[in-house]
């Protein structure tokens, strides 16, 4: 119905109260002033009691007749699409195309109802509602190839699981979990529409494929009667003459709707799907591709997926870290640096110029034991497994792909996405036309000239971007190292130092290693807020010719960001600290000596304790300061717009009204959310021999991610346009590439950042004793240096040096490395032994590497992308289709057939007077009749 052809009861009320005040006008259409202005009073009491009048019997009909509903005033037509607006008084060209869209809404076969202001909450938004009539719905079900059961399936399906009974405390009702029966499915044509398995033609597609089809023909409509060019609900959007567009919720989230023709599925998903009490659950996933679409689906079923794999890593990784608390007193090297007359005599060069002081090893005694907890022997056997499990999961998920694939009717989407979801703006940007040689018909494209110099002004964005993030972590960096002789001047009468626990821990590195870590953590939410904005921009320039490859491009645009936004600072400390150091006497600088800013040095129990820190705090910092976006940001939002209205009973706050009040999930929101876990992924593969704990917390993080995702999607957001996808898109070789990356990362943590490597070697290589053993290691990895050596710019200020030092009692001090003593021919030189360990890291690298490949890619070899039953169904299904539409065909042609012989029977049956007594058209008339 549409607004403009009808007039509501209250509009033609108040237009008698205007119509009143000009027919009491006398004398010309003049009054005397007295007159008037008793005139004025009078028609205000008027008003006024009318107003009241009007709202009270406003009321009364929406008690009698609930707005809480998803149909149309007359109870029988079902909202499919609601369009908002609110009627400006200087927005007349808002209302032209206003006017004409909705006209031409009307023209393509599309219902409409509008609710005046008056009837809203906030009295002055419209809603205009929409319906899908059959017609429209059969044609363009024909148009965008959505698939419409045939015949049942009669494949039978073997559901016994040994000891299934064990996992009943996991499993939903079956009615949650199939809400539909099994069929097997053919492309709907509307031609032949007696071929198809059609028990009522208003439930025949769900509302997810409805409100797809409104959308189809909302993103393609004109709304201008001179530029047909100018189309599409989404420009209408961005210029405001509308304010949002959206399917509705089919009720209330806590509870059914009072209409039993609507099925509540929203109630259902949020009782055994959203709440968090239900986090040991399976997920409903056919229930929730019913109500959300195929894209939904598929992207709670890989979290579902991921999650379930990770509790596998998680439980080793927890047992080699139960190892390293096992084995913890076996670590013989911190029992040296701890004891006192090894560590504790042993005095160690300064760790930068002038503020730094000599320090004994015994002070690094509580980071040695925590660093043993990570690096020990199962690191090793850890890293290897995370190379195996990375591919196990990526290979079982494309088998549970492939079977959603089929279950949910999109074996064939993929060929058929390209012709059926154009983007309207590609349309409307693209001006020049070309035929295409397969559909032979006339169709919009971007020159390749004007499409190279978009990619090209797109990739150089990308390119200034990362330097941009490069930049700043240089400046941490430098940061890192101006603050660390601040940090050790300070610290070294610190009160801290007295404190009986934490004493220990709080040490210049420690400090500088936290404080740094928490400024890049800020560097990178800032810096990815500001990008998000910009990827969306040059996506949009660069004009995408699908949906598809829309999302494509901003995946990879947003993801190689992100990945040096994210990782570059466990890059860092992983691969460069500690590695380019020089030695005493001749150390390296960042910017050249005259900068001051001497590299950083790592602890004498490495840097892995410290990557282990860094990635922690981001790993864990981005989880956290994610989970508050996704789940608070949006409820106080909702709490803030429906403040006035939350104590409304249901018949006075409309289902249109409900959901116009929550947020808007986007056309990105999927993407975010895929975003957030493949980076967690790649915390969890790429750095993963550093923290075994790692697969750990991203479970924990994700058995709750599950369920907070899904009650946004329940309680928070409006419902989202139903859309297809057969597969995650991108990010499948997003996944596949930091799977391949991961092993190499793994493997020069494990040789470059964690000292397995050359402790291994003096076990087996250098200890003489009959037995293996460790002890004299820590002496054995210190070079030596002449203190009397030291150049003034790096000897410490005499302030500096603490009191038990005493520069005639102590002539050297030791550094961390693998160098020639002072007075050797070759003295700070590197020795042998350092040729020796790097033969033996680069070794391991390429063993470790080739083992875990060879592994990795006869795993994938072995196990097959389709499942073998998922391949006879696809085999069945389409031989059922030839075999059913064969017979439908020849069926059709006998009843043809058998019609056209009895009309000629019954024409030859005719019995017609000769010629000679009638006139011939007379005859021909007579037997026609």
């Amino acid at each position: 119905m549409n607004r403009g052809s009808q007039k509501s009861s209250d509009e033609t009320l108040i237009e008698m109260s205007r119509t009143a005040w000009s027919s009491g006008e006398d004398n010309n259409g003049f009054h005397s002033n007295s007159d008037k202005e008793t005139f004025q009073l009078e028609n205000a009491e008027i008003w006024r009691k009318r107003a009241l009048f009007l709202k009270y019997r406003s009321r009364v009909d929406k008690q009698q007749q609930s707005k809480d509903s998803v149909y149309f005033r007359d109870g029988v037509r079902r909202i499919d699409f609601v369009l908002s607006y609110i009627d400006d008084k200087d927005g007349e060209k808002k209302q032209d195309r206003r006017k004409v869209f909705e006209a031409n809404l009307q023209k393509a076969g599309l219902e409409v109802e509008t609710e005046d202001k008056s009837e809203s909450e906030d009295g002055k938004t419209y809603f205009l509602k929409i319906h899908v009539p059959w017609e429209v719905l059969a044609t363009y079900a024909d148009v965008l190839k959505i698939k419409v059961p045939f015949k049942a399936n009669d494949i039978p399906e073997n559901k016994e699981i040994p000891m299934g009974w064990l996992f009943t405390p996991f499993r939903l009702p079956d009615h949650v979990m199939n809400p539909e029966p099994d069929f097997f499915t053919s492309t709907f044509d509307k031609s032949k529409i007696d071929f198809f398995l059609i028990e009522d033609k208003e439930t025949l597609f769900p509302a997810s494929t409805r409100n797809r089809i409104v959308y189809y023909l909302l993103s393609r409509i004109p709304y201008s009667t001179e530029d047909k060019d100018k189309k599409g609900i989404k420009r209408l959007l961005n210029n405001g003459t509308y304010t949002s567009a959206f399917p509705l919720h089919d009720c209330r989230y806590w509870t059914r709707s009072r209409d039993d023709n609507c099925e509540s599925e929203r109630y259902s998903l949020y009782k055994n799907w959203a709440r968090f009490s239900s986090f040991y659950k399976e997920q409903p996933l056919n229930l929730i591709r019913k109500y959300y679409g195929e894209k939904i689906g598929i992207y709670f079923a890989w979290l579902g997926f991921y999650t379930e794999m990770l509790s596998y890593a998680a439980v080793v990784g927890l047992l080699c870290f139960i190892y390293g608390v096992a084995t913890f007193d076996e670590n013989i090297w911190s029992r040296e640096i701890c004891n006192e007359t090894i560590g504790g005599q042993i005095v160690m060069c300064p760790l930068c110029d002038k503020k730094c002081g000599y320090w004994k090893l015994s002070t690094t005694c509580s980071s040695s034991w925590q660093s043993y907890l990570f690096d020990n022997a199962a690191t090793v056997f850890f890293a290897i497994f995370m190379g195996i499990w990375v591919t196990l999961f990526l290979e079982f998920w494309k088998r549970r792909q492939a079977r959603l694939e089929y279950e949910w009717d999109l074996v064939d989407f993929e060929e058929e996405q390209q012709q059926l979801q154009l983007r309207p703006e590609y349309e409307s940007k693209c001006t020049n036309r070309r035929l295409n040689r397969v559909t032979q018909e006339m169709e919009p494209y971007l020159p390749l000239t004007s499409k190279c110099a978009r990619s090209i002004l797109s990739g150089a964005t990308v390119l200034f971007w990362i330097s941009l993030i490069i930049a700043s972590i240089i400046g941490v960096i430098a940061y890192r190292l101006a603050v660390f002789a601040a940090f050790a001047s300070i610290m070294k009468d610190s009160p801290t130092n007295k404190l009986e626990i934490v004493g220990n821990l709080i040490t210049p590195q420690f400090a500088t290693s936290v404080t740094a870590s928490c400024i890049n953590f800020v560097i990178i939410m800032v810096l990815n807020f500001l990008y998000e904005r910009v990827a969306i921009k040059i996506t949009d320039m660069e004009v995408p010719k699908t949906h598809v490859e829309y999302e494509n491009k901003l995946t990879i645009k947003m993801f190689l960001f992100q990945f040096v936004n994210y990782y570059s600072s466990c890059f860092y400390v992983a691969f460069f600290k500690g590695k380019f150091v020089g030695y005493p006497g001749n150390y390296a600088y960042m910017f050249g000596p005259w900068s001051g800013l001497r590299n950083e040095e790592c602890e004498p129990g490495g840097c892995l304790i410290e990557l282990t820190t860094q990635l922690v705090i981001v790993m864990v910092g981005k989880q956290v300061w994610g989970n508050i976006q996704e789940a608070l940001v949006p409820w106080l939002r909702n709490w803030w717009v429906s403040r006035s209205a939350r104590n409304h009973p249901e018949s006075l706050y409309s289902r249109w009204e409900q959901d116009h009040d929550l947020q808007n999930l986007g056309q990105l929101g999927l993407f975010y959310e895929y975003l957030e876990m493949v980076i967690q992924f790649g915390f969890i593969t790429l750095f993963v021999a550093s923290f075994p704990l790692a697969p750990l917390l991203a479970l924990m993080n994700n058995i709750l991610e599950v369920r907070v995702d899904a009650w946004k999607f329940t309680t928070q957001f409006r419902r989202p346009v139903a859309a297809k996808a057969h597969s995650i898109g991108a990010w499948e070789e997003i996944l596949n590439m930091i799977a391949v990356f991961s092993v190499v990362t793994n493997a020069f943590i494990v040789s470059f950042t964690s000292d397995m490597i050359p402790r291994l070697v003096y076990q087996y290589v250098h200890n003489t004793g009959n037995a293996a053993s460790m002890s004299g290691y820590i002496t054995h990895s210190l070079s030596i240096y002449n203190i009397s050596e030291f150049p003034p710019e790096n000897r410490p200020d005499d302030d500096e040096n603490p009191d038990w030092f005493n520069a005639g009692n102590y002539t050297t001090c030791r550094y961390r490395d693998y160098r020639y003593p002072p007075g050797h021919e070759k003295q700070y030189t590197h020795n042998m032994d350092f040729w020796h360990i790097l033969a033996a890291k680069l070794a391991f690298i390429i063993i470790m590497e080739h083992v875990v490949f060879v592994v990795k890619f006869f795993v994938a070899w072995l196990i097959p992308d389709v499942p073998s039953d998922v391949k006879a169904r696809v085999k069945r299904e389409r031989y059922l289709i030839q075999e059913y539409l064969h017979d439908y065909e020849v069926e059709k042609l006998k009843n043809q057939l058998s019609l056209n012989t009895d009309v000629h029977n019954d024409i030859t049956a005719c019995t017609c007077p000769t010629t000679d007594a009638i006139p011939k058209l007379e005859v021909l008339s007579d037997c026609l009749t």
